[in-house]
Protein backbone atom coordinates (compact mmCIF):
# COMPACT_ATOMS: atom_id res chain seq x y z
CA UNK A 1 0.00 0.00 0.00
CA UNK A 2 1.29 3.43 -0.96
CA UNK A 3 1.89 5.88 1.87
CA UNK A 4 0.62 9.38 1.22
CA UNK A 5 2.97 11.77 2.95
CA UNK A 6 3.42 15.07 1.22
CA UNK A 7 4.86 18.48 1.95
CA UNK A 8 4.00 22.12 1.46
CA UNK A 9 6.79 22.31 -1.11
CA UNK A 10 5.13 19.73 -3.35
CA UNK A 11 1.49 20.65 -3.21
CA UNK A 12 1.00 19.87 -6.91
CA UNK A 13 1.44 16.21 -5.99
CA UNK A 14 -0.93 16.45 -3.05
CA UNK A 15 -3.28 13.68 -4.11
CA UNK A 16 -4.77 11.10 -1.85
CA UNK A 17 -5.56 9.03 -4.91
CA UNK A 18 -5.23 9.42 -8.62
CA UNK A 19 -7.65 11.80 -10.32
CA UNK A 20 -11.08 10.30 -10.10
CA UNK A 21 -14.75 11.01 -9.84
CA UNK A 22 -15.84 12.74 -6.61
CA UNK A 23 -12.34 13.13 -5.17
CA UNK A 24 -11.02 16.66 -5.18
CA UNK A 25 -9.53 19.50 -3.16
CA UNK A 26 -11.05 22.89 -2.34
CA UNK A 27 -14.42 21.47 -1.36
CA UNK A 28 -14.69 24.38 1.03
CA UNK A 29 -13.05 27.78 0.98
CA UNK A 30 -9.81 28.34 2.81
CA UNK A 31 -11.64 30.56 5.33
CA UNK A 32 -14.34 27.96 5.96
CA UNK A 33 -11.76 25.27 6.64
CA UNK A 34 -9.76 27.55 8.94
CA UNK A 35 -12.92 28.17 10.94
CA UNK A 36 -13.75 24.46 10.98
CA UNK A 37 -10.34 23.61 12.42
CA UNK A 38 -10.32 26.17 15.19
CA UNK A 39 -10.36 25.00 18.81
CA UNK A 40 -12.99 22.36 19.50
CA UNK A 41 -13.46 23.91 22.93
CA UNK A 42 -12.69 27.60 23.40
CA UNK A 43 -10.31 28.25 26.32
CA UNK A 44 -11.72 29.73 29.51
CA UNK A 45 -11.36 33.39 30.24
CA UNK A 46 -10.07 34.48 33.65
CA UNK A 47 -13.62 35.18 34.84
CA UNK A 48 -14.92 31.86 33.49
CA UNK A 49 -12.05 29.99 35.15
CA UNK A 50 -12.79 31.64 38.51
CA UNK A 51 -16.50 30.80 38.26
CA UNK A 52 -15.80 27.21 37.22
CA UNK A 53 -13.16 26.66 39.93
CA UNK A 54 -15.69 27.85 42.50
CA UNK A 55 -17.95 24.91 41.56
CA UNK A 56 -15.40 22.42 42.91
CA UNK A 57 -16.28 20.85 46.29
CA UNK A 58 -12.56 20.25 46.98
CA UNK A 59 -13.32 16.72 48.12
CA UNK A 60 -10.87 15.32 50.67
CA UNK A 61 -10.97 11.83 49.16
CA UNK A 62 -11.27 13.17 45.65
CA UNK A 63 -12.69 10.62 43.18
CA UNK A 64 -11.45 12.79 40.28
CA UNK A 65 -7.84 12.33 41.37
CA UNK A 66 -8.37 8.58 41.76
CA UNK A 67 -9.73 8.49 38.21
CA UNK A 68 -6.71 10.32 36.76
CA UNK A 69 -4.18 7.85 35.28
CA UNK A 70 -1.35 10.32 36.02
CA UNK A 71 -2.35 11.01 39.67
CA UNK A 72 -2.87 14.77 39.28
CA UNK A 73 -4.10 16.45 42.48
CA UNK A 74 -7.24 17.82 40.83
CA UNK A 75 -8.80 19.63 43.83
CA UNK A 76 -5.35 20.99 44.67
CA UNK A 77 -4.73 22.64 41.33
CA UNK A 78 -8.31 23.93 41.13
CA UNK A 79 -7.88 25.49 44.58
CA UNK A 80 -4.75 27.24 43.31
CA UNK A 81 -6.70 28.61 40.34
CA UNK A 82 -9.39 29.82 42.74
CA UNK A 83 -6.66 31.63 44.68
CA UNK A 84 -5.30 33.16 41.44
CA UNK A 85 -2.08 31.16 41.80
CA UNK A 86 -1.76 29.88 38.24
CA UNK A 87 1.91 29.00 38.61
CA UNK A 88 1.12 26.86 41.62
CA UNK A 89 -1.75 25.22 39.76
CA UNK A 90 0.45 24.42 36.77
CA UNK A 91 3.19 23.04 39.00
CA UNK A 92 0.74 20.64 40.65
CA UNK A 93 -0.35 19.44 37.21
CA UNK A 94 3.00 19.27 35.42
CA UNK A 95 4.87 17.66 38.32
CA UNK A 96 2.68 14.59 37.74
CA UNK A 97 1.96 14.96 34.02
CA UNK A 98 4.49 16.96 32.06
CA UNK A 99 2.12 16.85 29.07
CA UNK A 100 -0.67 18.43 31.09
CA UNK A 101 -1.37 20.93 28.32
CA UNK A 102 -1.97 18.36 25.61
CA UNK A 103 -3.86 16.03 27.94
CA UNK A 104 -6.16 18.93 28.82
CA UNK A 105 -7.05 19.06 25.12
CA UNK A 106 -7.08 15.38 24.20
CA UNK A 107 -7.73 13.36 27.36
CA UNK A 108 -11.17 11.66 27.53
CA UNK A 109 -12.08 13.52 30.72
CA UNK A 110 -15.70 12.54 30.18
CA UNK A 111 -14.70 8.95 31.01
CA UNK A 112 -12.11 9.74 33.69
CA UNK A 113 -11.93 12.68 36.10
CA UNK A 114 -15.09 14.47 35.00
CA UNK A 115 -17.11 11.28 35.03
CA UNK A 116 -15.99 10.75 38.63
CA UNK A 117 -16.85 14.32 39.70
CA UNK A 118 -19.45 14.34 42.50
CA UNK A 119 -21.19 17.28 40.82
CA UNK A 120 -22.68 14.70 38.46
CA UNK A 121 -24.81 13.36 41.32
CA UNK A 122 -26.83 16.51 41.95
CA UNK A 123 -26.30 18.69 38.89
CA UNK A 124 -25.57 16.20 36.11
CA UNK A 125 -22.79 18.55 35.06
CA UNK A 126 -19.25 17.97 36.33
CA UNK A 127 -16.65 20.61 37.01
CA UNK A 128 -14.94 21.30 33.69
CA UNK A 129 -11.63 19.89 34.87
CA UNK A 130 -10.08 19.62 31.41
CA UNK A 131 -10.67 23.29 30.60
CA UNK A 132 -9.39 24.36 34.00
CA UNK A 133 -6.26 22.28 33.47
CA UNK A 134 -5.74 23.92 30.10
CA UNK A 135 -6.21 27.37 31.65
CA UNK A 136 -3.49 26.73 34.22
CA UNK A 137 -0.95 25.02 31.97
CA UNK A 138 -1.38 27.47 29.09
CA UNK A 139 -0.67 30.36 31.41
CA UNK A 140 2.72 28.91 32.33
CA UNK A 141 3.63 27.77 28.84
CA UNK A 142 2.77 31.18 27.40
CA UNK A 143 4.68 33.06 30.12
CA UNK A 144 7.75 30.85 29.88
CA UNK A 145 7.94 30.41 33.65
CA UNK A 146 10.35 27.57 34.47
CA UNK A 147 8.96 25.18 37.03
CA UNK A 148 11.73 22.58 36.94
CA UNK A 149 15.50 22.56 37.14
CA UNK A 150 18.05 19.77 36.81
CA UNK A 151 19.83 18.23 39.74
CA UNK A 152 23.57 17.70 39.74
CA UNK A 153 24.85 15.59 36.84
CA UNK A 154 24.97 11.90 37.74
CA UNK A 155 27.20 10.77 34.89
CA UNK A 156 24.59 8.22 33.84
CA UNK A 157 23.22 8.12 30.30
CA UNK A 158 19.90 6.69 29.13
CA UNK A 159 18.62 5.95 25.63
CA UNK A 160 14.95 6.59 24.93
CA UNK A 161 13.39 5.13 21.78
CA UNK A 162 10.41 7.19 20.69
CA UNK A 163 9.83 10.94 21.07
CA UNK A 164 6.15 10.60 21.87
CA UNK A 165 4.36 11.15 25.21
CA UNK A 166 5.83 8.07 26.91
CA UNK A 167 9.40 8.65 25.73
CA UNK A 168 9.52 12.39 26.41
CA UNK A 169 7.82 11.96 29.80
CA UNK A 170 10.51 9.46 30.76
CA UNK A 171 13.28 11.66 29.34
CA UNK A 172 12.11 14.77 31.18
CA UNK A 173 11.81 13.07 34.56
CA UNK A 174 15.28 11.53 34.16
CA UNK A 175 16.76 14.85 33.03
CA UNK A 176 15.37 16.56 36.12
CA UNK A 177 17.11 13.90 38.21
CA UNK A 178 20.46 14.78 36.62
CA UNK A 179 20.85 12.06 34.00
CA UNK A 180 21.82 12.57 30.37
CA UNK A 181 19.23 11.45 27.84
CA UNK A 182 19.41 10.69 24.13
CA UNK A 183 16.03 10.28 22.42
CA UNK A 184 15.82 8.41 19.10
CA UNK A 185 12.76 8.80 16.90
CA UNK A 186 11.90 7.36 13.49
CA UNK A 187 10.02 10.45 12.27
CA UNK A 188 11.53 13.67 10.93
CA UNK A 189 9.90 15.66 13.71
CA UNK A 190 9.62 14.67 17.39
CA UNK A 191 6.31 14.51 19.20
CA UNK A 192 4.88 11.13 18.31
CA UNK A 193 1.13 10.85 18.67
CA UNK A 194 0.84 14.45 19.89
CA UNK A 195 2.42 15.73 16.69
CA UNK A 196 1.04 13.28 14.14
CA UNK A 197 -2.03 11.60 15.58
CA UNK A 198 -4.24 14.06 17.47
CA UNK A 199 -7.22 15.50 15.63
CA UNK A 200 -6.26 18.93 14.27
CA UNK A 201 -9.22 20.66 15.94
CA UNK A 202 -8.06 19.41 19.35
CA UNK A 203 -4.52 20.78 19.08
CA UNK A 204 -4.27 24.05 17.16
CA UNK A 205 -1.57 26.65 16.51
CA UNK A 206 1.27 24.11 16.56
CA UNK A 207 0.67 23.51 20.26
CA UNK A 208 2.35 20.08 20.23
CA UNK A 209 5.71 21.60 19.29
CA UNK A 210 5.30 24.53 21.69
CA UNK A 211 4.67 22.19 24.58
CA UNK A 212 7.52 19.90 23.53
CA UNK A 213 9.97 22.81 23.40
CA UNK A 214 8.93 23.89 26.89
CA UNK A 215 9.61 20.38 28.15
CA UNK A 216 12.99 20.12 26.41
CA UNK A 217 14.14 23.47 27.80
CA UNK A 218 15.03 21.59 30.99
CA UNK A 219 18.26 20.61 29.23
CA UNK A 220 20.13 17.32 29.28
CA UNK A 221 17.99 15.87 26.47
CA UNK A 222 19.27 15.32 22.93
CA UNK A 223 16.81 14.25 20.21
CA UNK A 224 17.93 12.40 17.08
CA UNK A 225 15.26 12.03 14.39
CA UNK A 226 15.15 9.68 11.43
CA UNK A 227 16.45 6.87 13.65
CA UNK A 228 14.29 3.75 13.42
CA UNK A 229 14.69 0.79 15.73
CA UNK A 230 15.77 -2.21 13.72
CA UNK A 231 17.31 -0.05 11.01
CA UNK A 232 19.52 2.88 12.08
CA UNK A 233 19.64 1.66 15.69
CA UNK A 234 19.27 -1.69 17.40
CA UNK A 235 18.41 -2.67 20.95
CA UNK A 236 21.57 -4.66 21.63
CA UNK A 237 23.81 -1.71 20.78
CA UNK A 238 21.75 0.61 22.95
CA UNK A 239 22.07 -1.77 25.88
CA UNK A 240 25.84 -1.75 25.48
CA UNK A 241 26.21 2.01 24.99
CA UNK A 242 23.84 3.28 27.70
CA UNK A 243 23.20 2.62 31.36
CA UNK A 244 19.51 2.06 30.67
CA UNK A 245 17.06 1.98 27.75
CA UNK A 246 13.41 3.02 27.62
CA UNK A 247 11.21 1.87 24.74
CA UNK A 248 8.32 4.17 23.90
CA UNK A 249 8.18 3.18 20.25
CA UNK A 250 4.41 2.97 19.92
CA UNK A 251 2.68 0.81 17.33
CA UNK A 252 4.19 0.94 13.89
CA UNK A 253 1.80 -0.68 11.41
CA UNK A 254 -1.93 -0.51 10.73
CA UNK A 255 -4.14 -3.59 10.78
CA UNK A 256 -5.53 -4.53 7.39
CA UNK A 257 -9.02 -5.53 6.28
CA UNK A 258 -7.70 -8.63 4.47
CA UNK A 259 -10.16 -8.18 1.63
CA UNK A 260 -9.72 -8.58 -2.09
CA UNK A 261 -9.09 -5.26 -3.87
CA UNK A 262 -7.67 -3.71 -0.69
CA UNK A 263 -4.86 -2.16 -2.70
CA UNK A 264 -7.11 -0.23 -5.05
CA UNK A 265 -6.88 3.54 -5.10
CA UNK A 266 -8.91 5.24 -2.38
CA UNK A 267 -8.45 2.64 0.38
CA UNK A 268 -6.34 4.51 2.89
CA UNK A 269 -4.85 4.02 6.36
CA UNK A 270 -6.57 6.64 8.53
CA UNK A 271 -3.46 7.33 10.60
CA UNK A 272 -1.52 8.31 7.46
CA UNK A 273 -4.15 10.79 6.39
CA UNK A 274 -4.42 12.28 9.88
CA UNK A 275 -0.63 12.71 9.95
CA UNK A 276 -0.78 14.53 6.61
CA UNK A 277 -3.60 16.68 7.86
CA UNK A 278 -1.63 17.65 10.96
CA UNK A 279 1.47 18.63 9.00
CA UNK A 280 -0.05 20.71 6.23
CA UNK A 281 -0.98 24.37 6.57
CA UNK A 282 -3.22 24.73 3.54
CA UNK A 283 -5.84 22.16 4.47
CA UNK A 284 -8.06 23.25 1.60
CA UNK A 285 -5.49 21.66 -0.72
CA UNK A 286 -6.20 18.18 0.65
CA UNK A 287 -7.95 15.76 -1.68
CA UNK A 288 -11.28 14.74 -0.14
CA UNK A 289 -13.92 12.28 -1.28
CA UNK A 290 -17.59 13.11 -1.60
CA UNK A 291 -18.68 9.81 -0.03
CA UNK A 292 -16.44 8.41 2.69
CA UNK A 293 -16.64 5.18 4.65
CA UNK A 294 -14.60 4.77 7.84
CA UNK A 295 -14.10 1.21 9.08
CA UNK A 296 -13.50 1.07 12.83
CA UNK A 297 -14.89 2.11 16.17
CA UNK A 298 -12.16 3.83 18.14
CA UNK A 299 -10.89 7.37 18.51
CA UNK A 300 -9.05 7.26 15.19
CA UNK A 301 -12.31 6.40 13.42
CA UNK A 302 -14.07 9.36 15.04
CA UNK A 303 -11.18 11.72 14.34
CA UNK A 304 -10.89 10.90 10.64
CA UNK A 305 -14.66 10.95 10.15
CA UNK A 306 -15.17 14.34 11.78
CA UNK A 307 -12.17 15.86 10.04
CA UNK A 308 -13.40 14.58 6.67
CA UNK A 309 -16.66 16.46 7.25
CA UNK A 310 -14.73 19.57 8.26
CA UNK A 311 -12.82 19.34 4.96
CA UNK A 312 -16.07 19.28 3.00
CA UNK A 313 -17.00 15.63 2.48
CA UNK A 314 -20.75 15.34 1.92
CA UNK A 315 -21.51 11.86 3.24
CA UNK A 316 -19.35 10.24 5.94
CA UNK A 317 -20.29 6.92 7.53
CA UNK A 318 -18.50 5.06 10.31
CA UNK A 319 -19.01 1.31 9.98
CA UNK A 320 -18.48 -0.61 13.22
CA UNK A 321 -18.92 -4.34 13.58
CA UNK A 322 -20.36 -4.31 17.09
CA UNK A 323 -22.98 -2.31 18.99
CA UNK A 324 -22.95 1.25 20.30
CA UNK A 325 -22.25 0.29 23.92
CA UNK A 326 -19.20 -1.78 23.00
CA UNK A 327 -17.68 0.85 20.72
CA UNK A 328 -14.20 1.90 21.89
CA UNK A 329 -14.91 5.56 21.21
CA UNK A 330 -16.67 7.17 24.15
CA UNK A 331 -20.33 8.20 24.03
CA UNK A 332 -19.14 11.81 23.98
CA UNK A 333 -17.00 11.17 20.88
CA UNK A 334 -19.85 9.34 19.17
CA UNK A 335 -22.13 12.31 19.86
CA UNK A 336 -19.43 14.65 18.53
CA UNK A 337 -19.38 12.69 15.29
CA UNK A 338 -23.16 12.80 14.98
CA UNK A 339 -23.13 16.55 15.74
CA UNK A 340 -21.00 16.94 12.62
CA UNK A 341 -23.50 14.90 10.59
CA UNK A 342 -21.39 11.74 10.57
CA UNK A 343 -23.52 8.63 10.29
CA UNK A 344 -22.61 5.65 12.46
CA UNK A 345 -23.64 2.21 11.22
CA UNK A 346 -23.39 -0.31 14.05
CA UNK A 347 -23.24 -4.11 13.78
CA UNK A 348 -21.75 -4.35 10.30
CA UNK A 349 -18.64 -6.28 9.27
CA UNK A 350 -16.59 -5.62 6.09
CA UNK A 351 -17.35 -8.17 3.38
CA UNK A 352 -16.27 -6.83 0.00
CA UNK A 353 -14.71 -3.80 -1.70
CA UNK A 354 -16.21 -2.74 -5.01
CA UNK A 355 -14.17 -0.83 -7.57
CA UNK A 356 -14.07 0.48 -11.11
CA UNK A 357 -10.90 1.32 -13.01
CA UNK A 358 -8.81 0.35 -9.94
CA UNK A 359 -10.69 2.95 -7.87
CA UNK A 360 -12.96 2.10 -4.92
CA UNK A 361 -16.65 2.86 -5.53
CA UNK A 362 -18.45 1.13 -2.67
CA UNK A 363 -18.09 -1.26 0.24
CA UNK A 364 -20.34 -4.17 1.13
CA UNK A 365 -20.96 -5.23 4.73
CA UNK A 366 -22.52 -8.20 6.51
CA UNK A 367 -25.11 -7.21 9.08
CA UNK A 368 -24.05 -8.94 12.30
CA UNK A 369 -25.97 -10.45 15.19
CA UNK A 370 -24.59 -10.74 18.72
CA UNK A 371 -24.45 -14.24 20.20
CA UNK A 372 -24.97 -15.30 23.81
CA UNK A 373 -21.29 -16.19 24.14
CA UNK A 374 -20.28 -12.65 23.11
CA UNK A 375 -19.39 -13.59 19.57
CA UNK A 376 -20.85 -12.29 16.33
CA UNK A 377 -22.69 -14.09 13.55
CA UNK A 378 -23.65 -12.87 10.11
CA UNK A 379 -27.42 -12.44 9.87
CA UNK A 380 -27.56 -13.13 6.14
CA UNK A 381 -28.46 -9.50 5.41
CA UNK A 382 -26.02 -7.22 3.57
CA UNK A 383 -25.72 -3.47 3.11
CA UNK A 384 -23.69 -1.53 0.58
CA UNK A 385 -22.29 1.95 1.16
CA UNK A 386 -21.08 4.21 -1.63
CA UNK A 387 -17.45 5.20 -1.13
CA UNK A 388 -15.02 7.39 -3.00
CA UNK A 389 -12.60 6.86 -0.13
CA UNK A 390 -12.43 4.11 2.50
CA UNK A 391 -10.43 4.83 5.63
CA UNK A 392 -9.09 1.89 7.62
CA UNK A 393 -9.16 2.65 11.36
CA UNK A 394 -9.13 -0.84 12.84
CA UNK A 395 -6.15 -0.52 15.12
CA UNK A 396 -2.40 -0.82 14.91
CA UNK A 397 0.13 -3.45 15.86
CA UNK A 398 3.65 -3.50 17.19
CA UNK A 399 6.53 -3.79 14.77
CA UNK A 400 8.65 -6.46 16.43
CA UNK A 401 11.71 -5.96 14.23
CA UNK A 402 14.61 -5.35 16.56
CA UNK A 403 12.64 -6.54 19.62
CA UNK A 404 13.01 -10.30 19.20
CA UNK A 405 14.87 -10.74 22.47
CA UNK A 406 12.05 -9.20 24.50
CA UNK A 407 9.17 -11.14 26.01
CA UNK A 408 6.17 -10.29 23.85
CA UNK A 409 2.62 -11.53 24.48
CA UNK A 410 -0.37 -10.79 22.23
CA UNK A 411 1.83 -8.56 20.12
CA UNK A 412 2.86 -6.27 22.98
CA UNK A 413 5.92 -5.94 25.23
CA UNK A 414 5.54 -7.50 28.69
CA UNK A 415 6.44 -5.20 31.61
CA UNK A 416 6.06 -5.26 35.39
CA UNK A 417 4.43 -2.56 37.56
CA UNK A 418 7.58 -0.44 37.23
CA UNK A 419 7.54 -0.82 33.43
CA UNK A 420 10.61 -3.07 33.52
CA UNK A 421 10.85 -5.54 30.64
CA UNK A 422 12.28 -9.05 30.56
CA UNK A 423 15.68 -7.68 29.54
CA UNK A 424 18.35 -6.22 31.79
CA UNK A 425 18.51 -2.43 31.64
CA UNK A 426 15.39 -2.14 29.44
CA UNK A 427 12.05 -0.51 30.36
CA UNK A 428 9.05 0.23 28.15
CA UNK A 429 5.79 2.17 28.16
CA UNK A 430 2.97 3.59 26.06
CA UNK A 431 1.01 1.82 23.36
CA UNK A 432 3.75 -0.79 22.81
CA UNK A 433 3.27 -2.54 26.16
CA UNK A 434 0.82 -5.27 27.09
CA UNK A 435 -2.47 -3.90 28.47
CA UNK A 436 -1.63 -0.40 27.24
CA UNK A 437 -4.87 1.55 26.72
CA UNK A 438 -3.81 3.86 23.89
CA UNK A 439 -4.29 7.05 25.92
CA UNK A 440 -1.79 9.91 25.98
CA UNK A 441 -2.27 10.35 29.71
CA UNK A 442 -1.48 6.67 30.37
CA UNK A 443 1.61 6.82 28.16
CA UNK A 444 2.85 9.82 30.14
CA UNK A 445 2.33 7.88 33.37
CA UNK A 446 4.24 4.90 31.96
CA UNK A 447 7.19 7.13 31.14
CA UNK A 448 7.11 8.71 34.59
CA UNK A 449 6.98 5.37 36.44
CA UNK A 450 9.76 3.95 34.28
CA UNK A 451 11.94 7.00 34.95
CA UNK A 452 11.48 6.61 38.70
CA UNK A 453 12.43 2.94 38.47
CA UNK A 454 15.43 3.64 36.22
CA UNK A 455 16.69 6.31 38.59
CA UNK A 456 16.37 4.00 41.59
CA UNK A 457 18.21 1.25 39.73
CA UNK A 458 21.06 3.50 38.60
CA UNK A 459 21.54 5.40 41.85
CA UNK A 460 20.66 2.84 44.50
CA UNK A 461 21.19 -0.47 42.79
CA UNK A 462 17.59 -1.44 43.40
Amino acid sequence: MVKYFFSEENMSDNKLISDGVNVKSHRLSKKEIENNFSDLHAPLSAVEALIESDRCYFCYDAPCTKACPSDIDVPGFIQSIRSDNLTGAAEKILSENIFGGMCARDCPTEELCEQACVRNDNEEKPVEIGLLQRYATDSVLNSGVKLFSRKKETGKSIAVVGAGPAGISCAHRLAVLGHKITVYDAQDKPGGLNEYGIAAYKSTNDFAQQELQYILDIGGITIKTGMKLGNQINLEDLQEQYDAVFLGCGLGTVNQLNLDNENVSGVIDAVDYIANLRQINNKDELMVGKNIVVVGGGMTAIDIAVQSKLLGAEQVTIAYRRGKNIMAASEYEQLLAKKHDVQIQYNVSPKRLLSENSHVTAMEFDVMQSQSDGGLKASGENITLKADVVFKAIGQKLVTEGLNSLEIIKGRIVVDENRKTSLTKVWAGGDCILDGNNLTVSAVQDGKLAAISINETLTQGV
